[in-house]
């Protein structure tokens, strides 16, 4: 039995997990979730979710909850749900129902389609309870209508002049694209009026309850180049966490000016992502000077890449498979995903293999794959692993810039803190060809690939080379002496930490991150799973 003041020191150590910041969300991987199609309540039938129909599949912020397990057991330590506001849910519009959480009605109001507060309360409580973060998407830019002439007082903001008025966007016009009305005249987004005062402050006022009274850790903010940039500060003051949003586009001047102090912590490297589709997909350009490139001038134009939003796929984007025959091709890019500058965020299903295109077929339900451990989710599940020990275990894994050692037409070599991983765009075919690595590392070092188990010894004049006799798959290296007490590739385990079902218990795989700044608290907490055992 706890005592009553080990209760309190528990509360206290769960309550202190909260409000994280930029440098929190720094260590941490997010699993992105579409809540309507990710798990459904027990006796729904598993058959009836076609992405094509457009409508609920039934999923709910209890489903989540209830198989959180599969998030994290391939080592993820956070997760990203989609809007939690109220949505239109009329008559069947033109694209059918707002089973996405994206169509906007009240946001003061929680969407009744996906539980009750307690709900949420639940899942929050469930997801800090393994010390996990929780982000959650908002909409801010606009709200949902099914004609140009909507009716104003079913909105937050009920009155018509609190919006700008119709007109159709002009792309090529950023006053146009911040301005005018998104969707179009089947399903208009009525675009609010964000440079009003009392806009302003409604809004701020809205995101500071919502986020103190469901403890929700960070806010991915959906269109936010559709805001102007001075709008950001004090709306993520007011909510007083992480902001990560999303930038649409490859121009990555423009891009950059949404990150720092004058606009948003952090924003979806949209970029990053066209270069990696331009580096590895199969058929595809296989470019890799494009993702040299785009290394550089991410370091050189923002202002932190560490927390740049790293990813493949998302709601608005079809899924890699669907761009790329290869698997191998989403296992280079992953990797480099997880191993480079940024926070890695994997949308759910890649890890299964999804093949939908654009909306609505990027939608697909989860639970027909059976929640399988799949080879690309078992890679996942070392990524995690590796990133998360090297967090815990290194002072510099976190603080260094990603370096490009070397690239040529077939991959990249980078490195980041004491792990260089090489990376390739061959395919599966093995091909006789090697990629040669110029490292800093001195001769005779042996280093593991933390992929395969596999000793690379490092040659008197610093280089290593990698052969693709057996295919372009990701290799990961590490000096073997990094690796003591990871419990990665058969080394001891000493220290190594996994957080299962609340609880902190010693593995010889994943390592759970603590945040960089409450070490203190990583240790109670560790003594208190110990407590809680006994």
């Amino acid at each position: 039995m706890l005592s009553f003041t080990k209760v309190c020191l528990y509360a206290s150590l769960l309550h202190a997990a909260f409000a994280a910041t930029a440098e929190d969300w720094k260590s941490r991987s997010i699993y992105q979730i579409i809540t309507d199609r990710y798990a459904l309540p027990n006796g729904a039938d598993p058959t009836k979710c076609n992405p094509g129909a457009q409508t609920w599949c039934g999923g709910t912020w209890n489903t989540i909850r209830e198989n959180l397990d599969y998030i994290q057991n391939a080592g993820f330590t956070a997760i990203w749900i989609s809007p939690v506001s109220q949505n239109y849910d009329g008559p069947r519009s033109a694209y059918g129902d707002a089973y996405h959480g994206y169509w906007i009605a009240d946001a003061t109001q929680l969407n009744s389609r996906f539980g009750t507060a307690d709900d949420l309360k639940a899942l929050s409580d469930e997801v800090h309870k393994r010390g996990m973060y929780l982000m959650v998407d908002v909409v801010v830019n606009n709200v949902m209508a099914t004609s140009l002439t909507p009716d104003y007082s079913k909105y937050m903001f009920k009155d018509a002049a609190h919006y700008h008025t119709y007109c159709p966007v002009d792309w090529s016009n950023i006053t146009s694209e911040q301005n005018c009305w998104l969707g179009d005249t089947k399903v208009p987004l009525p675009d609010v009026n964000t440079e009003l005062p009392d806009v302003i402050a409604g809004y701020q006022s809205w995101i500071k309850d919502l986020v103190q009274t469901y403890n929700i850790d960070g806010l991915r903010i959906d269109a936010a180049k559709h805001i102007p940039a001075a709008f950001w500060p004090k709306f993520c003051g007011a909510a007083g966490v992480f902001c990560i949003g999303e930038v649409f586009g490859d121009d990555i001047d423009f891009a950059a000016s949404y990150q720092g102090p004058q606009a948003l912590d952090s924003i979806l490297n949209y970029p990053m992502y066209n270069a990696l589709v331009d580096a590895f997909a199969i058929p595809g350009k296989q470019n890799i000077s494009a993702l040299v490139d785009t290394i550089a001038e991410s370091k050189q134009k923002f202002k932190e890449p560490a927390v740049l939003g790293n990813f493949l796929e998302n709601q608005d984007l079809s899924r890699w498979k669907n761009i790329s025959v290869d698997p191998q091709s989403l296992w280079n890019a992953m990797t480099f995903n997880f191993m480079s500058d940024g926070i890695p965020i994997v949308y759910y299903g890649q890890e299964q293999g999804f093949s939908g295109s654009a909306d609505p077929w990027n939608r697909e339900p989860l639970w027909p794959s059976n929640y399988t451990n799949t080879t690309t989710y078992e890679l996942i599940g070392k990524l995690n692993g590796l990133r998360n020990y090297l967090i815990n275990s290194t002072d510099s894994f976190l603080s260094s810039d990603v370096q490009v050692l070397s690239s040529s037409d077939i991959g990249i070599s980078i490195m980041k803190g004491p792990v260089i991983s090489v990376l390739t765009n061959i395919g599966s075919p093995p091909k006789n060809v090697s990629m040669p690595v110029y490292t800093p590392f001195a001769g005779n070092l042996i280093t593991i690939d933390a992929l395969t188990c596999k000793q690379y010894v490092v040659g008197s004049n610093g280089t290593l080379s990698v052969q693709y006799s057996l295919g372009g798959v990701p290799t990961i290296l590490v000096p073997e002496s990094v690796l003591q007490g990871s419990g990665i590739c058969g080394s001891s385990n000493t220290g190594a930490i996994e957080q299962t079902q609340g609880q902190l218990t010693t593995s010889s795989a994943l390592t759970e991150v603590q945040r960089p700044a409450t070490a203190m608290i990583a240790l109670a907490l560790f003594a208190l799973g110990l407590i809680m055992g006994a």
